[in-house]
């Protein structure tokens, strides 16, 4: 497989006038609950030609999808703007007309044709109330990536407005799931965040579980019970490579990797007993965590790699615990009603996503390092598998319902901001679980 990043792309950024000392703009904060969004007018882009119609009509309805899928935007019905693209290029916006319909941002563009036959996308973001441009940028492109165009302009322009950074440009790795509930196919693939570009990675004959991405490159584990045994492999998305990690016998849950990438931790049953284990990628030298008698499972490393977060039955019921990276100062964190499970550390270290399991229903939930400021965010019959944005402001999981019936169920991918109230299923063309977010693309 070729790296489409590599050969498809290549991107040069043109820094525009950027004025902000008097704007006015700015969005509610993500754990703002159901603040009111920002009224923002995403303008057609005019076309040089008539060939790049399309491109100038799809790139700013992808842009306009992925800020209202945020749940901070509120992006206006294109059939109430007066202004024309190609007068907005040429003449700059009219802001009273964009007042007039209770725009807030307005985002403009053009797309042209380079003099070396690329494709040139420009685009740029207006304050309406100051009258002023808050950002512009210019992208070369091979048409073939277009898709992507939009993703990285709905990234500047969310961190632009939000001062955040953005998690459009991103893909999500997952176990797409068809077949009986006591026959399930399961294969590897994968999509970009809004649930376009959908591929599969493995064949449909092979049994994979809970991917998860390198923090650092397009790679992930993944396990695989082909021929019967467990075994964990490391996948070089860009290339196709596969690589055995080794042959894990009693492990359930794939490995997670490093802030660096040099490193996974995971758990392994030995004897008898289920203990927390680093192993390291460049030597393959594995070295033990844990050494308690209860089950230590499901690892996840903080941000700065010096703290690890898992579960544990030591207490007499499944729990979150926090030790440093060497297995020492092992404390509790998790001290509510049901049992806790599947903790994910969020990227920016705020929050530990998991699993409860509490009165026959199943929750997603985040809770402080230490131990404060639990929150439920989502139930379901059977919700599972939390898995971070790059910005650490959204989620993913799987959400599985019972079918018509109650004789079989179905799975589906879902996303919801740390607010709890902006929950959006992924279209996928099976069912989906175990999800796992990547990076920012390269």
């Amino acid at each position: 497989m070729k790296n489409l990043i590599k050969t498809l792309f290549i991107m040069i950024v043109v820094v525009m006038a950027s004025h902000s000392a008097n704007a006015q703009i700015k969005a509610p904060a993500v754990t703002a609950g159901s603040a009111q969004a920002v009224p923002i007018a995403v303008s057609k882009f005019y076309p040089e030609n008539p060939a790049y119609s399309n491109f100038a009509r799809d790139i700013p309805a992808i842009i306009a999808r992925n800020l209202q899928s945020s749940g901070l935007f509120d992006p206006l019905n294109p059939q109430s703007f007066i202004q024309s693209p190609e007068s907005i290029e040429s003449e700059n916006p009219r802001f009273g007309e964009w007042r007039a319909i209770n725009a807030k941002a307005l985002v403009s563009g053009s797309v042209t044709k380079a003099e070396d036959g690329r494709t040139r996308v420009e685009f740029r973001l207006w304050d309406v109330f100051s009258q002023q441009q808050l950002t512009g940028m210019a992208y070369m492109t091979n048409e073939q990536n277009w898709r992507r165009i939009a993703h990285i302009i709905s990234d500047e322009i969310y961190k632009r407005i939000t001062g955040e950074d953005g998690y459009f440009d991103t893909r999500i790795v997952y176990i797409a799931e068809s077949g009986a509930a006591t026959n399930r196919i399961k294969r590897l693939a994968i999509m970009d965040q809004d649930g376009q570009n959908h591929r599969y990675l493995t064949p449909a004959g092979e049994l994979v579980l809970t991917p998860r991405f390198s923090p650092t490159a397009q790679e992930i584990t993944y396990m695989s019970y082909k021929g019967g045994k467990p075994r964990v492999y490391l996948y070089n998305i860009d290339t196709g490579r596969q690589e055995l990690l080794g042959n894990f016998p009693g492990m359930t849950f794939a490995p997670r990797f490093s802030p660096s990438g040099n490193s996974v931790v995971m758990s392994l049953a030995k004897n008898g007993n289920s203990d927390v284990y680093e192993l390291d990628l460049r030597n393959r030298q594995s070295r033990q965590l844990t050494t308690n008698s209860g089950i230590d499972t499901a690892p996840s490393y903080a941000p700065d790699g010096k703290r690890i977060v898992f579960e544990s039955d030591r207490g007499g019921s499944q729990q979150l615990y926090v030790m440093n990276n060497s297995g020492g100062d092992v404390r509790r964190i998790s001290f509510g009603k049901g049992n806790y499970a599947n903790p994910v550390w969020s990227p920016r270290g705020d929050l530990i996503a998991f699993t409860k399991m509490l009165g026959g229903q199943f929750y997603i939930g985040v809770i402080k390092p230490d131990g404060s400021g639990e929150r439920l965010i989502t139930k379901a019959y059977h919700v599972e598998g939390p898995s971070w944005s790059p910005n650490g402001r959204v989620l993913t999981y799987f959400k599985e319902v019972r079918t018509q019936g109650g004789k079989g169920r179905s799975a589906k991918i879902y996303t919801i901001d740390l607010t709890g109230y902006n929950e959006r299923v992924l279209k996928t063309p099976a069912g989906g679980s175990d999800p796992a977010w990547s990076p920012i693309n390269p």
